[in-house]
């Protein structure tokens, strides 16, 4: 079949009170990418990672650049 391709999708978050984050696990390598709250700490999940091609996918849905980890 030809003329399938999935449509990105461009999302928003709140950038003033929110920064994107890349948890990873020590134990098993799982890494989760979402965003965290600046002034509560807490962290909203948004998607498993499980290749560099998920993660590109999160950083072009968000308008991301930079991505820190926290593990």
């Amino acid at each position: 079949m030809f003329g399938i391709h999935k449509k990105l999708i461009k999302k928003e978050y709140d950038k003033e009170n929110k920064k994107p984050v890349l948890r990873c696990s020590i134990c098993n390598g799982e890494q989760v990418a979402g965003f965290k709250d600046i002034h509560t700490r807490k962290f909203e999940e948004v998607m498993t990672i499980r290749s560099e091609e998920d993660l590109e996918l999160f950083k072009k849905q968000y308008g991301i650049d930079e991505i820190t980890k926290e593990y």
